[in-house]
């Protein structure tokens, strides 16, 4: 007989562990919690460790957000062998004799901020006609994926040994740790890989925040885990916020637009305008609650995301 769903909507901000799968550390969380529905915002790979953001019930539709949201690592690359995957799970397929001092380093990390261009790693999530990346990799095919542009915000030196450097970065959307590694190691003239990567921020949610899973096998730590869960409207601080009337958010909790056409409410409208683009999500509240995520058109507010609290 299967047990009844709880009702839980938030975030749980978990500091996953090495060898463990996203997938098995949402896994965990369910089997403790059991929410009518979870998801995550951003994978971990087993060999990563860190922050990782789960959302359960409503907060699930905040996902798309967090995942856009910009993210920090902290990683060391071992200079010397390239391998398959661009990490320490794969085969060596090239090495090199040279080693890069740090001022070599340091003179090289600008070129690899800003707006730049990355090829994501063979064994990626990525999908090519269907299948992920890494399927095809494993199943001995050649990937080749395209170039994209990323965004890296910071890039910096922290530690060194003549084989190994340690890093922290800033990221944004889809850039790939292991290509930043493997990249930066063939502009300085050698070859290189990720031997630990861990996630230390995604977006608003960092380690100071994040909840270890060591005990999470015991369903006796229910109640303590539930007292981690955080508000929908931690992972949404950063975006612009409307605070609406009762009947404004009668309306949108219904799905329908909200008309704004007083000068009080081109007030409001022209300090959204201020802080969001009109593609951009703006979080409606009532009494300091979420309602809704919802979008400018025109002078009207449309309801993106209803949340059902």
């Amino acid at each position: 007989m299967s047990r009844q769903k709880n009702r839980i909507n938030g975030w749980l901000i978990l500091d996953k562990p090495l060898g463990l799968s996203s997938t098995q550390a949402i896994g965990r969380v369910r089997r403790i919690l059991n929410p009518e529905s979870i998801g995550h915002a951003g994978t971990l790979d087993p060999l990563a460790s860190g922050v990782l953001p789960i959302a359960m019930g409503e907060a699930t539709k905040t996902v798309p957000l967090l995942q856009d949201g910009s993210k920090t690592y902290r990683f060391r690359v071992r200079w010397g062998a390239a391998t398959s995957t661009d990490d320490l799970e794969g085969e060596v397929v090239a090495t090199s004799d040279v080693r890069p001092s740090d001022e070599q380093i340091r003179a090289a990390l600008p070129g690899f901020t800003g707006q730049i261009q990355q090829t994501p790693p063979a064994y990626s999530a990525i999908k090519v006609d269907g299948a992920r990346a890494y399927a095809l990799a494993r199943a001995g095919e050649t990937v080749e994926l395209k170039a994209r542009t990323v965004e890296v915000m910071r890039f910096d030196l922290v530690d060194s040994s003549p084989d190994e450097a340690v890093f922290e970065a800033d990221t944004g959307k889809g850039c790939y740790v292991r290509s930043l590694g493997r990249d930066l190691a063939r502009a300085l003239g050698t070859e290189g890989h990720i031997t630990e990567l861990r996630r230390l921020r995604v977006g608003r949610f960092a380690t100071d925040r994040a909840v270890s899973l060591d005990f999470a096998g015991d369903i006796d730590h229910k109640a303590g885990l539930l007292e981690q869960v955080l508000p929908i409207e931690t992972a949404l601080d950063d975006i612009p916020a409307l605070a609406l009337t009762a009947a404004e958010a009668q309306d949108l909790r219904h799905g329908r637009r909200i008309g704004l056409f007083s000068t009080q409410d081109r007030d409001r409208l022209d300090r959204l305008r201020l802080g969001a683009r009109e593609d951009q999500s703006i979080l409606a509240l009532f009494e300091g609650k979420a309602v809704a995520l919802v979008g400018l058109d025109g002078a009207e507010i449309r309801p993106l995301r209803v949340f059902n609290l």
